[in-house]
């Protein structure tokens, strides 16, 4: 038991040691906050041992240097009178009123050798917070209705984020919540989604509809949105289209085939007979009995439907601004009908289990040459998915 608290204790003050080290690290290096945070979390619990010690004055240290070096970044700031460093004045104000919300929890905290507590100067930033935010707010709105003027969506887009951001800094900011519904109705990329037909098919009506069922596809982000059926008043940006170019049926084929099986299964027992005959028996006198085993035969008559779709396609990105062609992609897919059954003379035994379900099935009628074609779309679907998902509109 001595041994085991002797080993703890020597893995605590090792794992002290090197919580120090790479607090002392990060303060000279000049990463104050990050100093703060280990020293904080290193003086948990018993705040006042000896141990801790290190973490008290480098505590007291960071928290000097990271205060003294905020405060001249924002004169700095506010001298250089540009509004893009609004941001970065009302940050640096929440951080030093956190750093101190970090430390006023262990307070006070006693540096035991210079017999006084550890001098951290708190301030009160609440007008300097507000001030700061209301500054950030009124150019953050008023940046956005101008970007919102241009017809840039990229732009547009930017002007949003930004206008998210003031929500969350300042909710309910004047009429932030409009403007952002006007970004994101401007910035959004719409696209048609369409069909052509340049077989000499009839397409199925329900493929198309599941095709360009893009509700299903889980395709629509942030800034695009797909339409297969046009809304009035909307300017679209781009187009999909599915040209379907090629339908391939091959006829229905039937095949037969006849097929012998034979396999040795076990028929009970029997004696086992030595070379003349004679029974052998072990050393009670009692004969030795061995597996009867026999030679079972089946004749299968194996019939076979088979009919296949092929459908080739291609998928066209169109650039309805400047009525230009972004890029084609290839599309195809193959639908196999298959139907095998099959009847049998003799011991199904002796052929596979796996075998059995063939002789359950019958002849079925063949699909029509619209459902074949219909019935690749499933495989349609997700190779046109992949082919939006993969590439996108703006890259």
């Amino acid at each position: 038991m001595k041994k085991t608290i002797t080993l703890l204790s020597l893995f605590v003050l090792i794992a002290s040691s090197c919580g120090v080290k790479q607090t002392r690290e990060l303060l000279t290096s000049g990463d104050y906050d990050a100093a703060i945070r280990n020293a904080v979390e290193g003086l948990q619990g018993n705040k006042n041992a000896k141990g801790k010690q290190d973490y008290v004055y480098m505590l007291e240290e960071a928290f000097a240097k990271a205060k003294e070096r905020d405060l001249r970044d924002i004169q700095g700031w506010f001298k250089d009178t540009n509004p893009k460093n609004l941001e970065k004045i009302y940050n640096t104000y929440v951080q030093l009123n956190y750093r101190q919300e970090q430390i006023r929890p262990l307070l006070p905290l006693k540096l035991l050798k210079e017999g006084r507590d550890a001098q951290f100067p708190f301030e009160d930033y609440t007008d300097q917070m507000v001030s700061s935010k209301n500054a950030l707010s009124k150019y953050l709105y008023d940046n956005s209705k101008a970007l919102l003027v241009t017809k840039d969506k990229m732009t547009i887009r930017r002007a949003y984020d930004d206008l998210m951001y003031l929500e969350s800094i300042n909710p309910g900011f004047k009429d932030t919540g409009k403007l952002m519904d006007e970004a994101k109705a401007k910035g959004t990329d719409y696209v048609s989604v369409y069909t052509k037909n340049e077989t000499n098919m009839v397409i199925p009506v329900r493929l198309e509809n599941d095709l360009l069922d893009f509700s299903t596809y889980g395709l629509d982000d942030k800034w695009t949105v797909y339409h297969s059926n046009r809304v009035k008043g909307i300017d679209y940006d781009y187009g999909l289209i599915v040209n379907f170019r090629d339908i391939k049926l091959s006829p229905e084929q039937q095949k037969e085939k006849q097929f012998e099986k034979e396999k040795q299964i076990k028929d009970g027992v029997k004696n086992l007979l030595d070379e003349h005959g004679n029974v052998v028996k072990d050393s009670l006198g009692h004969a030795i009995k061995v597996d009867n085993m026999k030679t079972i035969h089946i004749s299968i008559y194996e019939f076979s439907q088979i009919k296949s779709c092929q459908v080739t396609a291609k998928v066209d990105y169109i650039n309805f601004k400047t009525n230009q062609l972004i890029e084609t992609f290839p599309l195809a897919s193959e639908f196999v009908f298959s139907n095998v059954y099959a009847n049998y003379k003799g011991d199904k035994r002796a052929c596979e289990d796996t075998y059995y379900s063939n002789f359950d099935r019958k002849a079925v009628p063949f699909p029509s040459n619209e459902q074949m074609v219909y019935d690749t779309g499933t495989d349609l679907k997700n190779k046109l998915k992949d082919i939006i998902s993969r590439n996108k509109f703006r890259r």
